[in-house]
């Protein structure tokens, strides 16, 4: 692509920067003989028609929260045109490279040279925030250091505009998940003080060079997110207490913008601030009042965009001997990451950044292609117990096969904690199989899992347990988890209304533990249930 002329105007040179969203291009417009930087949106090449759309929406709009914004620390956008049935963002182009790039290659920032950073960032949310802008994935990869020493704020890929929530689902929650306010990872609404606190967790990695809640998971991350207080900077300086007033987990603890320039500005004097001394708690509890996040699957079906999204967190009762390591296995429901209050939601759970904070300003990850789907959901059952004669084997590469009605597609899920999931679906999730695969279970017990599992589940709105049972399946120790629930109005379309699961758990041999699911619109239960039953029946593990 390099010397691609786009819009008889803008020549690619070389990539300056790529992430799961796009790439960057450093190119020459040969109207006005500048250089530019160019943003391509390589995503919508992978993804299904209607997620297309929403991501060259969501291309749009960065254009236009950029536009809003007249301030000198804020990447200048120059134009956004058509190519190739994509947008594409013509950008000021900066010299220089990004505060992760810096981290990465010094280790640390100096204190008084990372508050200076932070002073001019704040600079640039302050005006972002005066014309209506949240950014909403404030972090190192989109602070951008140029050579001749100015400091950019860039990428409002996600960022919202005051009054416009076109492209924004309900209950949806965007950004990177080391950098997210815990009101955002609790489902609450973001506000200018969820900026901030990313602000926070930036500067923090910038001195200590690593991200405060960064954890081995996304679900992980966020529970460190919102119960536990980042470790004390060692490194920080003058800056330390600026750091923690930014990370207060309570919003309206957090100092105002004026009061976190004035502190920052102090700190860039290499002069501890008094007034941040306000914030800092006396005590530092290894827990939150919000409570502990004792979940390994809160999140529901990935199908479309690629943001994180969240509801309402609310702690969960404590369950009754916890597993020794939180792993992740996703059910077929609508849970949030954190938790759950009210309906249900679609979570896609943002591919996990690790090692991709030198983005150079591409920001937000996708999790992939999404192949579209086609065919009938169910299909009519014919009399009997066997297996319809059109239904097609599927072996997947995970070494696992199932047999399923024609037109049903895969979708992989990012590696979780060892855990490796697969969905197959004929319509992009109205009706779906999964299947979860975990080497190292946390429970001897399937059932144990399940009514664990159950905890959170409670939560939704409507939520019935049909049946949980222990059981033998394939000769070994399993149990049968079914279950119905109401997914509200507001919610994803493909899961409005009542939904119906059911889950088969087993052990096998090898010690590997096996979930396979199934789930569907209510009205269609009678004849999902008999496919659960087929599903079953073709079922085969890996051979070990």
């Amino acid at each position: 692509m390099q010397g691609l002329l786009i819009a008889g105007r803008y020549r690619l040179a070389d990539s300056i920067g790529s992430g799961g969203m796009g790439r960057v291009w450093r190119a020459h417009d040969e109207v006005l003989h500048r250089s530019v930087a160019v943003k391509e949106l390589t995503a919508a090449l992978y993804v299904s028609g209607s997620d297309q759309a929403v991501l060259l929406a969501r291309t749009r709009a960065e254009a236009r929260a950029a536009a809003r914004i007249n301030h000198s620390a804020v990447v200048t956008v120059h134009d956004v045109l058509e190519h190739d049935g994509r947008p594409w963002i013509v950008m000021e182009l900066v010299e220089g490279n990004s505060l992760a790039d810096a981290v990465k290659e010094r280790g640390r920032v100096e204190p008084r040279e990372a508050a200076r950073i932070g002073l001019w960032v704040l600079r640039a949310l302050r005006a972002a925030h005066a014309a209506g802008v949240l950014h909403r994935d404030v972090k190192p990869g989109n602070v951008l250091l140029g050579r001749d020493g100015r400091v950019l704020l860039t990428d409002f890929g996600i960022a919202q505009i005051e009054g416009d929530s076109t492209i924004t689902r309900t209950g949806e929650v965007v950004g990177s998940v080391d950098y997210l306010a815990p009101e955002r990872v609790r489902g609450h609404d973001p506000g200018a003080s969820s900026d901030l606190w990313a602000l926070g967790a930036t500067l923090y990695t910038a001195v200590e060079g690593r991200s405060p809640f960064r954890r081995t998971s996304p679900l992980s991350t966020m529970q460190a997110v919102v119960e536990e207080e980042a470790e004390e900077p060692r490194y920080a300086g003058a800056l330390g207490p600026v750091i923690t007033a930014l990370l207060r987990k309570d919003p309206a603890q957090r100092p105002a913008a004026a009061e976190a320039e004035h502190m920052l500005a102090e700190a860039a004097e290499g002069r501890r601030p008094d007034t941040a001394q306000a914030y800092v708690p006396t005590q530092h509890g290894g827990s939150h009042p919000g409570g502990r996040i004792e979940y390994r699957s809160a999140i529901g079906p990935q199908y479309g965009p690629p943001p994180v999204t969240s509801h309402t967190a609310v702690a969960p009762p404590a369950a009754p001997a916890p597993p020794r390591h939180r792993r992740l296995r996703t059910l077929a429901l609508v849970v949030a990451c954190a938790a759950v209050v009210g309906g249900a939601a679609a979570v896609a759970l943002q591919q996990y950044d690790s090692g991709r904070e030198g983005d150079n300003g591409i920001g937000v990850h996708t999790p992939g292609p999404t192949a579209s789907v086609t065919g009938s959901p169910t299909g009519t059952p014919p009399a009997g117990g066997t297996v319809p004669a059109d239904w097609e084997p599927h072996h997947d590469p995970l070494g696992f096969s199932l047999s399923l009605p024609p037109g049903w597609t895969r979708k992989v899920f990012p590696t979780e904690g060892g855990i490796k999931q697969i969905d197959y679906s004929p319509d992009g999730g109205i009706h779906f199989v999964r299947i979860a695969m975990d080497t190292a279970p946390d429970f001897a017990n399937p059932g144990d899992h399940q009514r664990y599992l159950e905890v959170q589940l409670k939560r939704l709105v409507g939520y019935q347990r049909v049946t949980l049972k222990d059981n033998i399946y394939r000769d070994r120790t399993g149990s049968r988890w079914e279950w119905t629930w109401d997914a509200l109005a507001k919610d994803p379309p493909y899961l409005a209304g009542p939904r119906h699961a059911v889950e088969e758990t087993y052990i096998a041999l090898s010690g590997t533990e096996y979930a396979i699911e199934l789930s569907s619109p209510a009205e269609d239960w009678a004849t999902a249930s008999k496919q659960f039953t087929w599903v079953l029946q073709t079922w085969q593990p890996p051979e070990n």
